[in-house]
């Protein structure tokens, strides 16, 4: 365990730049997951290597270990290492579950703050029409969710980039997006170098929602400009009301690398060319799926020697 339970801690430092780089070459759909599914996988393996660290610390101590119904405390060579870890991993540990819990009640707030201002308005079906002069329009999850535009934004685009608009941000509703932008956000909260997944994975998401909105309105040019257009309007502009932090906007993120890779299908922006290429992806997503299994595995090994130190410290035969 004084090996196996620091690797989960570890392997984001290689799994984050690894993960960013393969999602490059991957359709805007499987990038997404993968990112979303990387970062729930690697937060998942570092709190558990935390409680690993904190449960093996304190129960070297007898009064933990009494409480805990052991005849005798936990014994082992790596008390010198695991006792003072213990008090940090347990303070690191604390402040994870009170970032987790405070990022989930915002969001909650957020969201409920942006309902009531939309629900003071005018609905036609899902669309949501704010009287503000200010161009803006983003998705609103909820039940039902919906689709928020200023006045503004419906004066800046003319008719058909308008549903253009609109059906990218049906995307994100329909995909249900911010869920996956909760769960990178989350994710950073339990290990800091999670935050690197999040930048990617907005842009995927983007992405995402933009190819649906052209398959929608069977016009890769009238949603490119769609998205160019109403994020120049946003740009030009004060900010409007601030919208709930994983409310997805198609004026937010690199828009001009969007709007080329909606302009060139058959090889969107950042995939490299050459016959080296399809190698060098495998190469990867082997890298990457070795990251995500190390650090599992990492986790996994360290619990089942603590559980065996445990049933010693009961006097139960180990492995029984």
């Amino acid at each position: 365990m004084i090996f196996a339970v620091w690797i989960p801690l570890l392997v984001p430092l290689l799994a984050v730049p690894t993960a960013r780089r393969l999602a490059e070459s991957l359709p805007p759909r499987a990038a997404a997951w993968l990112l979303a599914g990387c970062a729930a996988v690697l937060a998942a393996c570092t709190v558990a290597a935390l409680c690993l660290l904190t449960a093996a610390g304190a129960l070297r101590l007898p009064p933990v270990a009494a409480f805990g119904h052991l005849e005798r405390a936990l014994r082992g060579t790596d008390a010198a290492v695991t006792v003072p870890a213990a008090p940090v991993a347990g303070a690191l540990l604390a402040l994870c579950a009170c970032a987790v819990a405070r990022r989930a009640l915002r969001h909650r707030a957020e969201l409920r703050t942006a309902r009531r201002a939309a629900d003071a308005h005018g609905r036609a079906g899902d669309l949501c029409v704010l009287p503000d002069a200010v161009p803006d329009a983003y998705a609103l999850p909820g039940r039902p969710g919906r689709v928020v535009v200023t006045v503004g934004m419906l004066r800046a685009l003319p008719p058909a980039e308008r549903e253009a608009l609109f059906a990218h941000e049906r995307a994100h509703l329909a995909g249900r997006h911010h869920l996956f932008l909760l769960t990178a956000a989350l994710a950073a909260a339990c290990h800091p170098l999670l935050r690197g997944l999040r930048s990617p994975l907005a842009y995927a998401l983007e992405r995402w929602a933009d190819e649906s909105a052209a398959s929608r309105v069977g016009d890769r040019q009238v949603t490119a400009r769609a998205i160019g257009r109403a994020a120049l309007a946003a740009r030009t502009h004060t900010a409007a009301a601030p919208r709930p932090s994983t409310a997805l906007a198609a004026t937010t993120g690199p828009v001009p690398r969007r709007v080329a890779a909606l302009l060139t299908p058959d090889r969107p922006a950042g995939r490299p060319r050459g016959r080296a290429a399809p190698v060098g992806h495998r190469l990867i997503a082997a890298a990457l799926l070795a990251c995500v299994t190390v650090s599992a595995a990492g986790a996994v090994d360290a619990a089942a020697d603590l559980h065996r130190t445990v049933e010693s410290a009961q006097g139960e035969p180990v492995g029984r």
